[in-house]
């Protein structure tokens, strides 16, 4: 058969297959499928550069469903390039199954998780960062997007950084569809609305019957002719095409067709072509940096030094030994310190302004290129890109979050700036790792060691500085914690800023005859359950202090370490409970009731009984 005719085969059999895998699931997306299944079928027919057989071949192209509910369609052009069968496509959602309700790189070809709209052409941007930036070559990064996720602003900070950046190895696939879940979108069939923000952005675009055979082709060759503008093809398509009880039909959203066989004759039947898509080619080397070597930096004992500038020193040092390690940060720089690796590692270094969902995206797509990503800005910031490190996890990402200027121990700015929920957060988050340092030779420890981590850590930093407690040789293992003074009544935990305060508070009891134990607990998460069990049954309370509200933070790990263990305890938790204003440090913490009196007066109500 002739190209024209292969192509409307091929596509109707991707909406075949996708009606078959709904129905065999009892649930899915088959109408929001078969709406992009032409541009599918014309992408893998000759645009898509990836042999399937290769899926680690660095000169592959790479394909992200941001719309990641269409996953049927998905499934159905692996199956239909041969990279799974018949028999496993029909095991769509069922338990144990690789074609899971929405794609996850449980799949080689699939790099990151999608499914939470919004996201799939933010982390295309940071594959696309490293085609051209540090891999050095030239593949492509290929993003089909819905429409109805156009609304979320993480595609617009896309679309900015994209443009920004001159991406012209990304092509953005919208599939214009009209419909919703609940009703028609918000601009409807309206292509120039799409069209004239993009451009705004710094993007070529074209305007397309996303039906018409021609015009999709017409569209995708645009994307050999690169002109320093990434290109989005906007193409007007109708859900459910092909099947009239579906086609543009509001309701239809998210089930699967209610009579399948009807459907599938209408559609032409079951097909079982194959398409090859076009090899890579040319030289397959990836670009690496060199590294000079070096030691990382040491500080001396009783140094005032804040550890957000231990962090920034220490990430230099990091760029200096590996070539793999890569920096971004949120146009905050120069509070994170992250600039001192910019300026020495300029072309591993990504400035994503202040766009956090853009950043942690971004850092999902360069990790997934086998880079390691060290992000860093306010702590208070990420919470506006929950929602990307918690698909991170599902992506098994692995990178390191740096949050500074956290709690109430910043002073002046007010509560606007103080992260009070970053702790809470990334402990919340699946395989993650939390770390909250004292000093600086800690957080140098402790920043080299998440180099090599798996998963999502966080290294949580002082705006202040802090004296440096810890000499250069002392060792801080993740899920450890440092005994600071030994004590038989009274246990004092604290991490970061709430260390010197509760030593002060030890140092005051100890003048009344209480001796308190000390515990510096900078592992957060995973936490350590011996040391903690040990003080619960050698002394007669603990008390813990953090710079952080109430739930999810120190004290609950404590409480929870102490639970996995069965350990029977005391536990009295100091935290910030009531909003806080402006002031200095020291006004803050005992305005919070944090500070060593405060802790000292904790101890003393705990062993009163």
């Amino acid at each position: 058969m002739d190209q024209t005719t292969f192509r409307h085969e091929l596509a109707q059999q991707l909406r075949v297959d996708s009606v078959r895998a709904s129905d065999a699931a009892g649930s899915g997306h088959p109408t929001s499928s078969m709406s992009a299944a032409d541009l599918m079928a014309c992408l893998l027919d000759g645009h898509l550069r990836l042999d399937f057989t290769r899926p680690d071949d660095p000169r592959n192209d790479h394909l992200v469903f941001s719309k990641g509910h269409a996953s049927p369609l998905l499934y159905s052009c692996f199956k239909a390039v041969g990279a799974v069968d018949d028999a496993e496509l029909l095991t769509f959602r069922a338990f144990g199954s690789r074609l899971q309700g929405h794609p996850t790189p449980v799949l080689p070809w699939v790099d990151v998780a999608t499914g939470s709209l919004g996201q799939g052409l933010p982390v295309g941007v940071g594959l696309a960062l490293a085609a051209r930036r540090l891999d050095r070559l030239p593949y492509r990064v290929w993003v089909l997007c819905g429409d109805g996720e156009m609304a979320e602003g993480s595609t617009w900070e896309a679309l900015e950084h994209a443009g920004h950046e001159q991406l012209d190895n990304l092509v953005a696939l919208i599939d214009v569809n009209r419909l919703g879940q609940t009703g028609e979108t918000m601009h409807g069939w309206n292509l120039e609305s799409y069209a004239a923000r993009a451009q705004a952005a710094g993007w070529r675009t074209v305007e397309i019957d996303g039906h018409d055979l021609a015009q999709i082709e017409a569209a995708l060759e645009r994307a050999d002719e690169p002109d320093g503008r990434p290109l989005a093809i906007i193409a007007a398509t109708k859900k459910g095409r092909g099947v009239a009880a579906v086609e543009d039909q509001l309701g239809a959203h998210g089930k699967p067709l209610k009579d399948p066989r009807e459907a599938i004759a209408e559609l032409g039947g079951v097909r079982d072509l194959r398409v090859s898509p076009t090899a890579p080619t040319g030289d397959s080397t990836r670009h690496t940096f060199t590294a000079a070597g070096g030691q990382l930096p040491t500080f001396d004992p009783g140094e005032q030094l804040a550890t957000r500038k231990a962090y920034g020193q220490v990430l230099e040092a990091l760029g200096n030994r590996r070539g793999d390690v890569i920096a971004l940060d949120g146009e905050v720089s120069n509070s994170t310190f992250s600039e001192l690796f910019r300026d020495a590692h300029p072309e591993r270094y990504f400035e994503m302004f202040i766009s956090e969902q853009q950043m942690v995206a971004a850092a999902i797509g360069l990790q997934a290129r086998g880079w390691r990503p060290f992000l860093s800005t306010f702590a208070a910031f990420l919470t506006r890109a929950y929602d990307f490190i918690r698909m991170a996890a599902v992506s098994e990402a692995d990178f390191c979050v740096a949050g500074s200027h956290a709690g109430v121990a910043i002073g002046e700015d007010g509560p606007s700036q103080m992260g009070l929920e970053d702790l809470a957060m990334f402990r919340a988050v699946h395989g993650s790792t939390v770390l909250y340092p004292c000093d600086a030779n800690q957080t140098a420890q402790l920043v080299a060691a998440v180099a090599d981590r798996p998963g999502i850590s966080y290294l949580r930093t002082n705006r202040g500085a802090t004296p440096v407690r810890y000499g250069p040789d002392e060792e801080f293992p993740i899920g450890g914690s440092k005994v600071l003074r030994e004590g038989s009544d009274v246990t004092l935990i604290g991490a970061g800023v709430t260390v010197p305060e509760a030593v002060s508070a030890a140092e005051a009891l100890a003048t009344e005859g209480i001796e308190a134990r000390v515990i510096d607990l900078y592992s957060v998460k995973p936490v350590d359950t011996g040391t903690l069990r040990r003080a619960a049954e050698e002394t007669g309370a603990i008390v813990t202090a953090e710079d952080h509200w109430g739930a999810g933070g120190l004290g609950e790990a404590v409480l929870g370490g102490l639970a996995e263990h069965g350990v029977p305890a005391p536990v009295h938790s100091l935290a910030v409970r009531d909003l806080p204003g402006s002031g200095t440090p020291a006004e803050l913490l005992q305005q919070a009731g944090i500070d060593a009196e405060a802790i000292a007066a904790a101890a003393r109500k705990a062993l009163a009984g």
